[in-house]
């Protein structure tokens, strides 16, 4: 992820001074950002990210639509049967 930031930064044409300076940090950390340094909190990531325009494609990171193996997961945790609780399913009319 760190070389495609340093990408698209250098694709819009724009110094690390001015990227770090949208991003509120500082030079040395965009440095770390863009070496893909795992050491690097998601929230700068998420920053740099805003400051680059790029911040709508982080959302579908923990998108429910991409998390097959949840799914997968959810889908045999399922009931094979669903009753209703004795006495429960009555309705009185009276």
């Amino acid at each position: 992820m760190g070389a495609d930031i340093h990408d698209a930064r250098r694709r819009r044409r724009l110094t690390m001074a001015v990227v770090a300076d949208r991003a509120f940090t500082s030079r040395a950390t965009l440095q770390r950002v863009e070496a893909g340094d795992p050491g690097v909190s998601i929230g700068i990531y998420a920053a740099v990210l805003l400051a680059l325009g790029l911040l709508g494609g982080l959302q579908d990171v923990a998108d429910v639509a991409h998390d097959t193996v949840g799914q997968s997961l959810a889908t045999a945790a399922l009931p094979q049967r669903v009753r209703l609780p004795r006495g429960k399913g009555k309705v009185d009319h009276g």
